[in-house]
């Protein structure tokens, strides 16, 4: 399997260029659904241990079905399969890129949840527009064992996140331990109680805010579905907070938010209205290539598909 490592603000993508499953035709959410169902040892064998680690993000490239479209692109991580991946999409750019597939100038990406539209601004910087994001529920409360009532809302960016404003610790590297504990006791109480997004989906990231250093408008920590942080700022979470503040109206269209990680990288956001009520959240952000790979799977490796 022919693979591209690559970072988004320090958050990992790996690229599967060749050597992925035959999904067959259809649309990508359609060859999504071939993957999940009929393929999955390909997402644990190439994203989990020992290839890979918890906060990788995985990314089979696609012939897209729309011929608008650049690329298809499936990601997925060590839990399961994303809707959308802010960071992964920069990596990808940058990544086909680096390969000599598309040149500086505007293409689009055709995910599972819509047409991403994708600015590459030079080899290493790309301008995403990603699917409509909105709020669904706001200043919901919810009682976190052992933590007490914490109080956060619920938003779509691509993937459903609850958003924090008040974070239980400072978002520093030394609370990373403590900060994901909480996190996942929030998303068990979460889904305990009952609480989903549209459509019964899984809230599956967790986000905690705080004030950022310099001139950034905040700081953030995101759990992922794997359990691992995310060490960008999250380009699908930083579209929830965009939702949020925009339907507050704490940010204009057009005006720029930037965003924090936990370990201090960047992402400047803005957005514009929505043909359905939400925002088009725009995210722009660098990636860098670590190492263009071959993977090998040999038959008699007990860990050939992976540590699950």
């Amino acid at each position: 399997m022919h693979v591209i490592d690559s970072h988004t603000g320090g958050e990992p993508t790996r690229v599967i260029i060749e050597g992925g499953p035959d999904l067959g035709g259809g649309s990508i959410a359609e060859r999504c659904a071939v993957f999940a169902r009929e393929f999955d040892e390909f997402r644990t064998m190439t994203i989990c241990e020992p290839r890979s680690s918890d906060a990788a993000v995985g990314a089979l490239l696609c012939t897209p079905s729309d011929p608008s479209c650049s690329a298809g692109v499936i990601f997925f991580n060590t839990a399961g399969f994303l809707g959308m991946c802010g960071h992964g999409a920069i990596g990808l750019a940058a990544t086909l890129a680096f390969l000599g597939r598309i040149k500086p100038g505007e293409h689009k990406f055709e995910t599972p949840v819509g047409v991403v539209n994708v600015d590459l601004l030079s080899a290493n910087m790309a301008r995403i527009e990603n699917v409509e994001s909105f709020r669904s529920q706001k200043a919901l409360a919810i009682d976190v064992d052992g933590v007490g009532v914490v109080r956060g809302d619920v938003a779509w960016g691509g993937n459903w996140f609850f958003l924090v404003d008040e974070a239980p610790a400072l978002l520093r590297i030394e609370n990373i331990q403590q900060l994901t504990q909480i996190a996942t006791k929030i998303r068990q109480a979460l889904k305990n109680a009952g609480i989903t997004g549209e459509g019964g989906a899984e809230i599956d990231h967790i986000e905690f805010f705080d004030a950022a250093s310099g001139k950034a408008n905040s700081r953030n920590f995101v759990l992922c579905p794997g359990g691992a942080y995310d060490r960008s700022p999250c380009g699908t979470g930083t579209s929830a907070k965009i939702a949020c503040l925009a339907a507050d109206g704490k940010l204009a269209p057009g005006e720029n938010w930037l965003q924090e990680s936990i370990i201090g990288s960047r992402l400047v956001a803005s957005y514009r209205s929505g043909a359905n009520g939400g925002v088009i959240p725009s995210i722009t952000g660098s990636a860098f290539i670590c190492g263009e790979t071959k993977l090998v799977f040999q038959d008699d490796d007990p860990f050939r598909l992976g540590i699950t």
